[in-house]
């Protein structure tokens, strides 16, 4: 029966998620604070209450309604909600292409710019970032806009997987050069210097995404996208109805009216990246980048060995060599609790010097 899928399908490999059960679990950019048993308590004292029988609220207005008190959203501006940011990727995809138009990202980033791209048939344009420093190739990147004007351009702001954020100039240039969509994904936003969200005045053709899944929110899926209502009016047509659960939205509503335990932890683990990435660059044979996010991108010699040691051990990162070439030999370890970033130094140190 396999006829029946596209060849293109089937020749894409699957996103994969490895077993992480008994591992210390630093693969995945999640926040690794739970909450205490008074907020607990009081969450799940909400859902008693849900009526699974009946459907959601299909336009989520009191979600948002939060999100945009708490984002600091811009009131003339609208909100569509996704499954996290990957549904939003996929519905923007669906909602610009056509015969040959090109969805645009710099490489390495997300993976999903390229593999939705493949899913709804649009060309994909990949543009190398600079070798050594990860930021834009503006010459390469303007250069690229100017021959194929897509019609969807992704900037990761900060980037996944190197973590770093672009030059604030480098993207106003991209945005005033682009005719197409430009979407600022800001998925890591909490843990970074600088925001787009108060551009969305200045320029037409600017979205900006968002996920809580990395600030603490991982296992409820909620992406949202904030845009003019006359660009969202037109995306809204292809949202699926009732795409964001019942217990997704009562629990989103409850997080964001408890916002401040998150901002605390966020915090803590801005502080634990600092001490992270030091005591990384202090180990012999390693090169670490600097992370405006909640991961740290790292190399080192045999990092294929390496990470297969510290997994040997339960400890659980991302190792990307093999994915890009100017990812070679590079790792990835998300920041964990002081106690997990702990000894995950204290294994890397040891699987090194074997």
């Amino acid at each position: 029966m396999n006829k029946w899928i596209r060849q293109e399908i089937q020749q894409l490999s699957a996103y994969k998620v490895p077993e992480s059960s008994n591992s210390i679990k630093l693969d995945a950019m999640e926040n690794p604070y739970k909450w205490d048993m008074e907020h607990t308590e009081a969450w799940l004292k909400i859902l008693r209450n849900v009526s699974l029988n009946r459907y959601p609220e299909s336009s989520a207005n009191e979600v948002k309604q939060q999100l945009r008190s708490v984002m600091q959203i811009p009131d003339n501006m609208e909100i569509i909600l996704g499954n996290g940011s990957d549904e939003l990727i996929q519905t923007l995809a669906l909602a610009v292409n056509d015969e040959g138009r090109v969805l645009l990202a710099p490489e390495p980033s997300f993976v999903m710019y390229r593999m939705i791209a493949n899913f709804v048939r649009m060309k994909y344009v990949g543009v190398p970032l600079q070798v050594g420093d990860f930021e834009l190739d503006m010459f390469a990147m303007l250069e690229e806009i100017e021959i194929h004007q897509p019609a969807l351009t992704f900037l990761a702001h900060p980037n996944n997987p190197t973590g770093n954020a672009f030059f604030v100039d480098d993207i106003e240039s991209v945005l005033e050069t682009a005719t197409g969509l430009v979407v600022i994904d800001e998925a890591y936003a909490s843990f970074a210097e600088h925001s787009f969200m108060d551009s969305l005045y200045k320029y037409p053709n600017l979205l900006v995404m968002r996920t809580l899944s990395k600030l603490g929110l991982a296992g409820i899926r909620l992406g949202f996208l904030v845009g003019s209502p006359e660009l969202l009016g037109q995306i809204e047509k292809l949202r699926l109805p009732y795409n964001i659960n019942t217990l997704t939205q009562l629990s989103a509503v409850f997080a964001m009216q408890n916002y401040e335990v998150l901002e605390q932890q966020t915090k803590q683990i801005k502080i634990d990246r600092e001490i992270l990435t030091t005591r990384l660059e202090e180990m012999k044979g390693i090169h670490v980048w600097p992370s405006q996010a909640n991961f740290i991108l790292f190399q080192t010699k045999n990092a294929e060995k390496v990470f297969e040691r510290l997994k040997a051990r339960n400890v659980l990162i991302k190792c990307l060599h093999g994915n890009y070439p100017t990812l070679e030999n590079c790792l990835r370890v998300t920041v964990g609790t002081s106690e997990e970033n702990k000894i995950f130094l204290q294994v890397l140190e040891q699987v090194i010097e074997d």
